[in-house]
């Protein structure tokens, strides 16, 4: 798609409507914490339950973990 395209696929999404008038001059951009790969064990239920949920169960765990903190 040209540029063009782009914009008029944008400017006709109603979706885009709402946002259209954001001001973002303001935003500040959050850069995450680093993550660091570790090798753990958990019980196989524990890692289970996690897993069941869906997609993305390590994120899952870090934040259960972040909220012990």
């Amino acid at each position: 798609m040209t540029d063009e395209e782009i914009e008029a696929s944008i400017a006709n999404d109603p979706d885009w409507q709402e946002l259209k008038y954001i001001d973002w001059s303001k935003a500040v951009l959050v850069i995450p914490p680093k993550k660091k790969a570790i090798s753990i064990r958990v019980d196989e239920d524990v890692l289970d339950f996690f897993k069941k949920e869906a997609a993305g169960y390590r994120r899952r765990m870090n934040a259960v973990l972040r909220s012990y903190m």
